[in-house]
């Protein structure tokens, strides 16, 4: 980690500064790392006064993004550094966001935290581990709230306080080959509805043997596509008074059912789970590219690994009789930790307000498949015309128009935990749903009780 001067040096830097200045010293350069010779008071040049350049404040910056995104984080990064000359962002790869998070506690416990980081816990916001922006924002003059994508910015506000920025939209879409769709006689419209996706998964799997060749369809593994699905059947996890979880309702318990009986009664989906951090998340990519699998639902940010000549993008699906679908769609958040020193924080403040700009914003959205999160970004011409040859990119953009928020856990994560163990158990170990349901419907309630007590 970067160690600021000794206060001794500070002081004499800034005591040599404004002697300078007072007998009349010219201004600094455009990098605001040197001075001009200072003059005498004759008027005339000494020739041998000069202020030192000033160090740059070098920070490090934690991610946990691989693949293409990573390419594109340290495009930027380097692009960030060479622009200026006040400071320095060291990137620290970590292997996912969990990983991240992990490391931050125990950095936070050794008091050695970094000086940005792509991670938020609003939790730890109220424990006063990441620092409050508000003023930070206020003094950036060329920051501009205003231009934000407002569910964004809202998103990253904790009990009315602004402690994280969104560096980047996303929300999980549809990728599905061409080729498999065609060979079957479909259409991206047979897929619009989840009935629709299991009719033409069915129809597009290949079975020999009793056993699953080629598959229809691949969920992500985890909580979120089933959760998504949920949303759009009209299912919530809390009551609206926030007092009651709902997660054993009809709308869950039959979602959910039929993906356990997609993935092991029809054999006509599957999903990789376990591995090394997003190991399970590119084999998924791989089966659909390698030709073992019609599509998946994966992020928007995957487009930057994707082969569009082969597959195309559509939104996730509604049900029938309802409408259409309504997935999460959320903001990739930021934070500050508050034990950065002062100088620490201006420094991630900089490097967050450049990543946000228009400019790269819409490059980070371009490459990567992720969504802006400036409004300006969207009349930036080269967004404009790469749109028009890559329609695929604005799919996300369509979708996030009619997209649920993302659930805020007032327990911490107890809830979301729940949710992740049940999905488990019905994805990888065929336990019906409303069992595994009930279970973790038991589990939240129990912890949501604790905090309204």
């Amino acid at each position: 980690m970067f160690k600021v001067k000794t206060k001794f040096l500070a002081l004499l830097m800034t005591c040599t500064f404004l002697l300078i200045t007072a007998c009349g010293g010219g201004p600094s350069t455009a990098g605001g790392n040197t001075a001009e010779p200072a003059k005498s008071a004759a008027g005339g040049n000494t020739g041998s006064e000069t202020v030192a350049p000033a160090e740059p404040v070098t920070i490090e910056f934690w991610y946990g993004l691989g693949g293409k995104l990573g390419e594109n984080m340290q495009t930027l990064i380097d692009k960030f550094n060479s622009s200026q000359q006040e400071v320095i962002v060291k990137p620290v790869v970590q292997a996912d966001y969990s990983e991240t998070e992990r490391k931050l506690q125990a950095a936070i416990a050794s008091g050695n935290v970094p000086g940005a980081i792509l991670s938020s816990n609003a939790d730890w916001a109220r424990k006063g581990y990441y620092a409050p922006i508000d003023e930070l924002i206020a003094a950036t003059a060329d920051f501009n709230p205003e231009d934000v994508v407002p569910t964004f910015l809202e998103q990253g506000k904790v009990d009315g306080k602004q402690f994280f920025l969104p560096m980047y939209g996303t929300t999980q879409v549809m990728y599905y080959r061409k080729d498999a769709l065609e060979k079957n006689g479909l259409t991206p419209d047979d897929m619009k509805t989840w009935e629709g996706l299991a009719a033409a998964a069915e129809k597009m799997a290949v079975k020999e043997g009793g056993k699953t060749s080629f598959y229809g369809w691949e969920p992500m593994w985890g909580a979120g596509n089933m959760i998504d699905a949920v949303y759009s059947k009209g299912g919530t996890i809390l009551s609206e008074d926030g007092k009651t979880v709902l997660i054993d309702s009809a709308e869950w318990v039959e979602t959910w059912d039929l993906f356990r009986k997609w993935i092991h009664e029809d054999k006509i989906m599957r999903i990789h789970s376990g591995g090394q951090g997003w190991e399970y998340w590119y084999k998924t990519i791989d089966d659909v590219m390698k030709g073992q699998a019609a599509g998946y639902i994966g992020s928007s940010g995957d487009q930057g690994d994707l082969d569009f000549s082969i597959v195309a993008a559509m939104e996730q699906p509604g049900w029938e009789g309802i409408g259409e679908g309504k997935p999460v769609a959320e903001a990739i958040m930021a934070g500050i930790p508050a034990a950065a020193s002062p100088e620490q924080q201006q420094a991630a403040m900089k490097w967050y307000t450049f990543f946000m700009n228009a400019e790269n914003t819409a490059f980070w959205s371009m490459n990567t498949g992720y969504i802006a999160v400036r409004q300006s970004a969207l009349d930036n011409p080269e967004f404009v015309a790469f749109s028009e040859q890559n329609p695929q990119a604005t799919i996300p953009l369509k979708q996030a128009t009619h997209a649920s928020k993302p659930f805020q856990d007032p327990t911490g994560g107890k809830i979301q935990d729940a949710l992740s163990i049940a999905a488990d158990k019905v994805q990888i170990s065929n336990v019906p749903a409303a069992e595994a349901l009930k279970e973790a419907k038991e589990t939240a309630q129990r912890e949501l009780d604790r905090i309204n007590k």
